[in-house]
């Protein structure tokens, strides 16, 4: 792809030094899984919350009002990263992490701290929409993909660092995993020495409604496969726990667990950048889906918690490589002057997943149970698979398949 094109591309800025291209890989370890971190003390939370009405949903709330915070707060976010800058985004988004992380320590009262996990939320949409929309003013092409494929391979990472460190923490006492969240305040000073705005694009021209109707369909698809997915692979966190609960494990059994499936999200992410010179964007969402789903199979059909980790393996790798692709598609069909809100699309759709995985996966979960539930996901994400592969076969009109 050129540098420049007649549709509303611009020229990348020059590539940033080495201090902002860390501080932003940083910043990226801070949210995938950040609902996440108190994943292991779910159980504690709701025997000390017993005396609540509602506790056993409201607990489950605790983790996935943060992502339906994000998904409704990003694209506003997207907004300000567009008019403000990505920076001033980017930094205000550290600060309110930190704040709202750690407030969890200290609040006793479960309706208090569901409303500080709502504010999280909003601090992850800044962060992770200003992450993106800087990634894709500072690269093109080849390196583009190579450097989505760091962000969301870090954003596994901070899973695999902060998931084992969440359960070891909540094994103590199951308020401590909120003081991970301080993480974020050790990033704002760089984010404020290293980062510097890239210049403003051009405004381009409006595209012709044909292909303006076309790009907006294409862009919806990518948010609704974004939305499964995550759907899907947020399982891991919102049931597992619950799940091992059934094989004796504790806490901190359950954050290695859990933190395996970002392990190998991770490794996903950093082969997709040579997958990508090899295979459309198609080919790559075909093989990601089915690798969920083959994933989510293991684990229900498991027998032994060895048996579980090792399908949480398998699915992590799918959502490692469905990320960065659809990141990238998003990428080179926005304009370079909405980019922050055409990916904050992004967002929004895979943390909406997020918040919806429990009430999706209720009505599984009580008609057959946990181990189920993982079953039958498996079986819908491998046919859908085996759908876009009968897709990705048949001729395509050029440029449909990239």
């Amino acid at each position: 792809m050129d540098d420049v094109t007649t549709r509303g591309r611009s020229t990348p800025a020059a590539a940033p030094a080495r201090p902002a291209r860390g501080t932003v890989l940083a910043a990226a370890t801070l949210t995938i899984m950040a609902a996440a971190i108190i994943a292991p003390s779910l159980p504690q939370m709701r025997a000390a919350f017993a005396g609540t009405p509602g506790a056993d949903v409201l607990v489950r709330l605790t983790l996935t009002v943060t992502s339906l915070a994000i998904a409704i707060s990003a694209p506003l976010s997207g907004l300000v990263a567009d008019r403000l800058g990505r920076r001033p985004l980017l930094v205000a988004g550290l600060v309110l992490y930190a704040l709202t992380g750690t407030a969890g320590f200290a609040v006793g009262d479960l309706y208090l701290l569901l409303i500080t996990r709502a504010l999280l939320g909003v601090a992850v949409g800044a962060i992770m929409t200003a992450i993106s929309a800087m990634i894709t003013d500072w690269f093109d092409g080849p390196r583009r993909a190579s450097f989505l494929g760091l962000q969301q391979a870090f954003a596994g990472l901070g899973g695999v660092v902060f998931l084992p460190l969440a359960g070891l923490l909540a094994a103590v006492s199951w308020q401590l995993p909120f003081l991970i969240y301080a993480a974020a305040a050790l990033i704002v000073p760089f984010a404020l020495l290293t980062l510097r705005e890239a210049p403003r694009p051009e405004r381009p021209a409006a595209p012709s409604g044909h292909d303006g109707r076309r790009t907006t369909a294409r862009v919806a698809g990518v948010y609704a496969l974004a939305l499964v997915a995550t759907l899907v692979f947020y399982m891991a966190p919102t049931q597992l726990p619950f799940l091992l609960a059934g094989f004796g494990t504790g806490p901190v059994v359950t954050g290695a667990v859990i933190a395996g499936s970002t392990l190998t999200s991770a490794a996903g992410a950093l082969a997709f950048p040579a997958l990508r010179r090899r295979l459309t964007s198609a080919t790559i969402t075909t093989v990601s889906v089915a690798l969920l789903g083959l994933g989510w199979l293991l684990t229900g059909t498991a027998g032994t918690v060895v048996q579980i980790a090792a399908g949480l393996l398998v699915g992590g790798a799918g959502v490692g490589l469905a990320v960065p692709n659809l990141n990238l598609r998003l990428t080179e069909l926005a304009p370079p002057d909405r980019r922050g809100r055409i990916l904050s699309g992004l967002v929004t759709g895979i943390f909406l997943g997020q918040f919806l995985s429990p009430l999706a996966v209720q009505p599984l979960v009580q008609a057959y149970g946990l181990a189920g539930a993982f079953t039958w996901t498996g079986v819908a994400m491998a046919a859908g698979a085996a759908l876009s592969l009968i897709r990705t076969i048949r001729p395509q009109p050029q440029g449909e398949n990239r």
